[in-house]
């Protein structure tokens, strides 16, 4: 069975749909996760207006971050060596992104903690976060 020039795509409109969809994903978990970077004031109404919202950017991101090992220590292509750039780069976009996962995650408890602390008391105890 013979393919003609015209079924296949080009190299450069493949790489550049991967790209595309991978900004989109990025600009979906940022919207995500962004109340629980600008949540100022911690009480139960705010703290569990996002809390959906928040977590599902953080398994957005543990998912990009399997994605991310799995591409950095499962090589799918073999035959080619991959140059130490690449890989330099994707450990530290790694590592970056493990550091954001705990972040998120200590977030998440924090407004948590402060949330079931206020709820108690009726007042918000001063932890700074």
């Amino acid at each position: 069975m013979m393919i003609s020039m015209e079924q296949v795509k080009p190299a450069s409109t493949v790489n550049w749909m991967r790209i595309g969809i991978f900004v989109i994903v990025w600009a979906v978990t940022a919207w995500l996760l962004m109340p629980l970077i600008t949540l100022d004031k911690v009480d139960l109404h705010n703290s569990t207006e996002y809390f959906y919202r928040s977590a599902g950017g953080v398994v957005i991101m543990i998912i990009l971050f399997g994605k991310t090992i799995v591409d950095l220590l499962f090589s799918q292509d073999l035959s080619r060596k991959k140059s130490i750039l690449y890989v330099t780069f994707l450990t530290i976009y790694s590592i970056g992104l493990a550091g954001g996962i705990i972040f998120m995650c200590l977030r998440i408890l924090l407004i948590y903690l402060n949330a079931n602390a206020s709820s108690y008391t009726g007042t918000t105890p001063g932890v700074q976060y």
